[in-house]
C-alpha cells in the first residue's frame, strides 16, 4: 500500500521559497498520479499542483501557476513541489496524495494521503 510521507515545510517570509518533498514508506509512487493539496484553517482543501503517473503531464491551481513547480524523480521515489515567491495566503497544511486525477488536480475515490507538512508565510 502507498503511504505518502511529506517533508520540507516551515516558516518563511513573504517572497521566499520552500521545496516540499513527498516519498513513501510502503509501495513506490511510480505509476501513480500524485498531487499536492493544501488546507488552511476554515477553508476547503484545494488541489495546488498535480503530476501524471507516466507522461509527466502537470496541472496547477490558478493561484500558484508561475510560482510553484511540481516534479517527480521515479528513480528516487520522490515528488517535489518547488514554491517560489510565497505569499501569506499560501499558509496552509500541505498534503501529498497518490492516485489522484491529475488533469483536474482533484482527489476522488481511493486516494492515499500523507500526514501533511505545515507551510507558514509571514508578511
Amino acid at each position: 500500500q502507498v503511504q505518502p510521507v511529506e517533508s520540507g515545510g516551515g516558516l518563511v517570509q513573504a517572497g521566499g521559497s520552500l521545496t516540499l518533498s513527498c516519498t513513501t514508506s510502503g509501495a513506490t509512487l511510480d505509476g501513480y498520479a500524485v498531487g499536492w493539496f493544501r488546507q488552511a484553517p476554515g477553508k476547503e482543501r484545494e488541489g495546488v499542483a498535480c503530476i501524471s503517473g507516466s507522461t509527466d503531464g502537470v496541472g496547477y491551481a490558478p493561484s500558484v501557476k508561475d510560482r510553484f513547480t511540481i516534479s517527480r524523480d521515479n528513480a528516487k521515489n520522490m515528488v517535489y513541489l518547488q514554491m517560489n515567491n510565497l505569499k501569506p495566503e499560501d499558509t496552509a497544511m500541505y498534503y501529498c496524495a497518490a492516485d489522484i486525477i491529475w488533469r483536474r488536480c482533484v482527489a476522488y475515490g481511493t486516494v492515499y494521503w500523507g500526514q501533511g507538512t505545515q507551510v507558514t508565510v509571514s508578511s
